[in-house]
C-alpha cells in the first residue's frame, strides 16, 4: 500500500508543471475572436440595411419543353420593382425552380429602369392609351383621394412607380405581361405639364 501510495504522489508531482505550462495561455485572447475580427459584416447587418427596389411577383407560371428523353419542366415568374417615386422596372424569366426564377427576374428588372413624372396629387399628367400587341391600357388621371384604380398587374406597376390616384382600364388581352407591356408603353409616352401646356397653346 505505501508503494501504491508513493506512485500517485509522483504521478501528482509530475503532471503539476505542466498545469503550470498551461497558466499563461488562458490570459491570451481565444482564436475565435481573432477569427471574428477579420470577418466582414454580419448577414443580419445586411438585410437592415434599405433596399433601393422594392420587388413584387405578378405571375408564375410552370412551362415544358418536349425532348427526346422526356418533358423538362421549368418555371417563368413576372416580376415588377420600383421605388414609388417615379423608377420601376419589369422583366420575365426562366428557371428550374421558383425562387432562381424570381431572382434572375429581378436582376433583370433591375436593367430595364423607366422613369416617369409624377404631377400633384400623385397621379399622371394626361390621359394615355398604351399598346401592345392585342393588349390595350387606357390610364386616366383622378383626383388627390381617388386611390389605383386597376386591375392585378396593372396595379404592381402604377404603385410601384409611385402613381397613387389613377384610373385604368384594360381591353383586348388580359395576359399579365401583355399588359405590363402596354402599360409600360403608356407611361413612356407620358409628357410633362409644360409640354401638355405647349402643345394646347396655353403657356
Amino acid at each position: 500500500m505505501a508503494e501504491e501510495e508513493k506512485v500517485v504522489t509522483e504521478e501528482v508531482k509530475a503532471e503539476a508543471p505542466q498545469a503550470d505550462a498551461k497558466a499563461p495561455r488562458e490570459n491570451r485572447r481565444p482564436r475565435t475572436d481573432r477569427r471574428n475580427d477579420r470577418r466582414g459584416p454580419k448577414k443580419d447587418d445586411r438585410r437592415d440595411q434599405p433596399k433601393e427596389f422594392e420587388e413584387r411577383v405578378v405571375f408564375i407560371n410552370r412551362v415544358s419543353k418536349t425532348v427526346k428523353g422526356g418533358r423538362r419542366m421549368k418555371f417563368t415568374a413576372l416580376v415588377v420593382i420600383g421605388d414609388r417615386k417615379g423608377r420601376y422596372g419589369f422583366a420575365l424569366a426562366k428557371a428550374q425552380e421558383v425562387p432562381d426564377a424570381i431572382k434572375k427576374a429581378s436582376e433583370a428588372a433591375k436593367k430595364n429602369i423607366h422613369n416617369i413624372k409624377l404631377v400633384k396629387g400623385n397621379t399622371i399628367s394626361h390621359e394615355i392609351n398604351g399598346q401592345y400587341g392585342a393588349c390595350n391600357v387606357y390610364l386616366k388621371p383622378a383626383p388627390e383621394g381617388t386611390g389605383v384604380i386597376a386591375g392585378g398587374p396593372v396595379r404592381a406597376i402604377l404603385e410601384l412607380a409611385g402613381v397613387q390616384n389613377v384610373c385604368s382600364k384594360v381591353y383586348g388581352s388580359r395576359a399579365p405581361i401583355n399588359v405590363i407591356r402596354a402599360t409600360s408603353q403608356g407611361l413612356d409616352n407620358l409628357k410633362s405639364y409644360k409640354e401638355m401646356k405647349a402643345l394646347r397653346g396655353k403657356e
